[in-house]
């Protein structure tokens, strides 16, 4: 199912409403759609690597939607709608441990590594921050950062190299954004613990 899911996502790329449909999985990702929007934005950007940037913009601000749809769902109907759709995925059982973790510190380290690289899934994250009712404005500004960093990255790599990047890009981006995530944290909790301020993480 999923790679049948996955090869429909990337069909999508050839349509004349590509556009479009790149809102649209860029929107429905965060919340509970299976595949990423960069399955949708790579192709589309080697296609046409001036809209790169274009592209880029509109796959942050729709994913920063989804994800406030993701976070509504947390926050307001997580019995009623947000715990099937992680059942349904098989993600129940992890997002209750990361629940149970779930410091602001934490929420932030998750908010990082999810919208730079996937990891933990997007749609999980989103509705966490809303389940433990982190701050709208911080979860919206972590959004725009994390998840505008990576479409914005990928565009310019994408246009400044072309083709010759993609085998790159599906093998390695993840682990060097991952990488990046990881600096950013250390530096934050860094700081904190040099001026001694704040709880790290609960568990």
């Amino acid at each position: 199912m999923f790679e049948r899911l996955y090869l429909w996502t990337l069909s999508l790329a050839a349509r004349r409403s590509a556009q479009v449909w790149l809102a649209v999985v860029a929107f429905i990702e965060s919340s509970f759609f299976l595949i990423p929007a960069d399955v949708l934005f790579v192709p589309m950007a080697l296609a046409k690597p001036q809209r790169a940037y274009r592209l880029a913009l509109i796959a942050t601000i729709f994913s920063t939607l989804g994800g406030i749809a993701g976070y509504a769902l947390g926050y307001y109907a997580f019995d009623a709608l947000a715990r099937p759709v992680l059942a349904f995925y098989g993600k129940l059982g992890a997002f209750e441990q990361l629940r149970a973790c779930a410091t602001p510190d934490m929420t932030l380290l998750l908010l990082t590594t999810s919208g730079l690289a996937h990891l933990p899934p997007i749609k999980v994250v989103t509705i966490l921050a809303g389940a433990v009712h982190i701050g709208l404005g911080f979860f919206v500004l972590s959004c725009i950062l994390a998840r505008g960093a990576r479409f914005f990255a990928l565009a310019f790599l994408l246009r400044r190299y072309g083709e010759t990047i993609r085998h790159f890009i599906e093998k390695r981006l993840k682990l060097i954004a991952l990488g990046g995530a990881a600096l950013l944290i250390l530096l934050y909790f860094g700081l904190k613990l040099l001026t001694g301020s704040g709880q790290f993480l609960s568990c």
